[in-house]
């Protein structure tokens, strides 16, 4: 092991951060975030989630006995592009109209850090025997982060009650305050 990080230090920034978009968002930056729900975006989510986000994988990634630190730059890096192309899904798309390119390109950099991460936990050979509780995170994580994708997916394709996108906004609310809360 190169370094030795306190889960609960990580848990407790990745908090932070989000309290600090949310306070924010409240605050000085209401009316852009007004603004931007009225055009079908949410600028902030995107720069909020790629932090917290990159942070949320980086701390699965350790107590998924992942200590390199090569490895969990490239978890981090790779998980801040999947949000990335989010972004720019919703920058340069409008939904129900266009491509889903960019959706996709954060779909296949998405799933990298969980192939890791189930490799490691189910390989012959790999990281050994976790505890419990390793598995239970991973998987309910593992299914909160792929909900993001979904609800971006149902918004773009405006299907059902995602045709509104402000339903759309409120459960990647939701979603994100459960996957916090989580880990």
């Amino acid at each position: 092991m190169l370094f030795d990080f306190p889960v609960a230090l990580g848990v407790a920034l990745f908090s932070l951060i989000s309290a600090i978009a949310h306070f924010w968002i409240i605050g000085p930056g209401f009316k852009k975030y007004a603004n931007d729900l009225s055009n079908m975006r949410n600028i902030a989510r995107w720069v909020e989630y790629s932090i917290s986000s990159t942070l949320m994988i980086v701390l699965i990634s350790l107590i998924n006995a992942v200590w390199d630190i090569v490895a969990l730059m490239a978890i981090a890096c790779v998980n801040a592009s999947m949000i990335l192309f989010g972004w720019l899904q919703e920058k340069y798309e409008e939904p129900g109209k266009g491509s889903l390119l960019p959706f996709w390109f954060g779909c296949i950099a998405g799933i990298v850090p969980w192939i890791a991460m189930f490799w490691l936990l189910f390989s012959p050979g790999g990281t050994g025997e976790a505890p419990g509780f390793v598995y239970g995170v991973v998987f309910s994580l593992f299914i909160f982060f792929n909900s993001f994708a979904l609800v971006q997916w149902l918004q773009y394709k405006r299907i059902g009650k995602f045709s509104d996108y402000l339903v759309g906004e409120r459960t990647y609310i939701t979603l994100s305050f459960i996957a916090k809360s989580a880990l």
